[in-house]
């Protein structure tokens, strides 16, 4: 039945109306006269309120147990499997920087070129230095083997003959001293191409041409190994122990050695379309974060994900068994923490929705859709309101059940 509407205007419309007015206790009882008349005319609003309204339809799922797959996610950051800093094994004078700037580099290839002349000249000075060591044993033996016969028949002293030997042994110890002149002289001489020391991805260059870099001690750039790359990221202590008490309660399995599946997140929500596996878990907590450090690898061929990229990782693989599951639509938050709404009945036995507080755990998959674990707050049984949330205004207010996968209907939102 409509409600009815009424509408009262009163209007003054000349002064001598308003000097005409009666005296304050008149226009009080002729206010009360007025508003007894306006109620008997218009009526009273329909008893019930809000109960005027067809109550909201919902759809419900009962809480039972089951053993789902439980997916960990924690925030992580890309790292090179191999990062090589890149110095010059010798001083000089920086000629040349022979890569482009960010770009892959081979293991070996020249990324640097210092002033070779100096190292040139000490070269060839070891080559002179060989030369005239050869010589001087050369001489050394030839008079060692003239004088050895002469001391076998007693024609001169047998300690002339000693000296003319170990003259020869001193020449030969002189030209292997002079070969590793040589060689060092090499080397200094071809530490002056600064290579890459691994291949992978080059960063940019720390000194430009013209500067001076001191041996093992100047940065010249950086190169990271990226396929694998290594994605680095920590377990707090807090979440450890809840854990292992959930495995040591037989409420959770792990996969075995840590075998998990280690799927990525990037920034834009999307998923890097390979998966990778743990290689590393520390077993020591770190004093300054108070975490446990884990690192997983993941095939990097293309060099779609570079170092330092901070992305969600999540670890699939472990089970929750007799676990107690909600979909995450049904999960509000208010002012005290989560609840969902439980259907109940009030004391006139009408079906109403029942906010009834959780404590959510992680969140699984389960039958194609997303589902919060209940540490806490239902049991096995318990009928949760799934569909149709929104238009429960607050608790214990009537609904209507419709079965699962039926449309849903619109009902007017009532105002309390």
């Amino acid at each position: 039945m409509p409600i009815p509407v009424c509408r009262f205007v009163a209007t003054v419309s000349r002064p001598s109306v308003a000097r005409a007015l009666p005296s304050p206790t008149l226009l009080r009882l002729a206010v009360s006269a007025l508003a007894v008349w306006t109620l008997a005319g218009c009526g009273q609003p329909p008893a019930g309120g809000m109960a005027a309204f067809p109550p909201p339809q919902v759809t419900t799922t009962v809480v039972q147990p089951a053993s789902l797959p439980v997916i960990f996610e924690y925030v992580g950051q890309t790292a090179g499997s191999k990062d090589a800093e890149v110095r010059s094994r010798v001083t000089g004078i920086v000629e040349k920087r022979l890569y482009q700037e960010g770009a892959p580099v081979r293991a070996g290839q020249t990324l640097f070129q210092l002033d070779a002349k100096p190292y040139a000249a000490q070269l060839a000075a070891a080559e002179a230095e060989m030369l005239r060591a050869k010589a001087q044993k050369a001489q050394a033996d030839r008079e060692a083997t003239r004088l050895r016969p002469l001391a076998a028949a007693k024609a001169i002293g047998q300690k002339e003959a000693d000296d003319a030997a170990s003259a020869a042994e001193f020449a030969g110890a002189a030209v292997k001293a002079a070969q590793a002149k040589l060689t060092e002289a090499r080397l200094n001489l071809s530490y002056t191409r600064v290579t890459a020391p691994i291949g992978g991805l080059s960063s940019r260059a720390q000194q430009s041409e013209g500067s001076l870099a001191n041996a093992n001690t100047t940065l010249l750039t950086t190169v990271s190994q990226i396929d694998p790359i290594w994605v680095l990221f920590s377990v707090s202590d807090n979440e450890k122990l809840r854990l292992n008490k959930a495995i040591a309660e037989g409420r959770l399995t792990l996969p075995r050695q840590n075998a998990f599946e280690v799927a990525v997140k990037l920034a834009d929500g999307s998923i890097f379309p390979r998966t990778g596996r743990i290689n590393f878990a520390d077993s020591r907590v770190n004093p300054q974060t108070g975490t446990y450090e884990m690192r997983a690898e993941i095939g990097n061929g293309d060099l779609a994900l570079k170092p330092g990229q901070f992305v969600r990782v999540a670890l699939k693989g472990a089970q929750r068994t007799g676990a107690l599951a909600v979909p995450q639509v049904a999960v509000l938050e208010g002012p005290q923490g989560k609840f969902v709404y439980l259907v109940g009945k009030d004391k006139d036995g009408k079906t109403i929705a029942v906010a009834r507080p959780v404590v959510v755990g992680d969140w699984s998959t389960h039958q194609g859709g997303n589902v919060w674990l209940i540490e806490s707050g239902l049991t096995a049984g318990d009928e949760v309101i799934v569909d149709g949330i929104a238009r429960i205004m607050m608790p214990n207010t009537p609904v209507q059940i419709v079965p699962p996968g039926s449309p849903v209907a619109a009902a007017p939102a009532a105002k309390p």
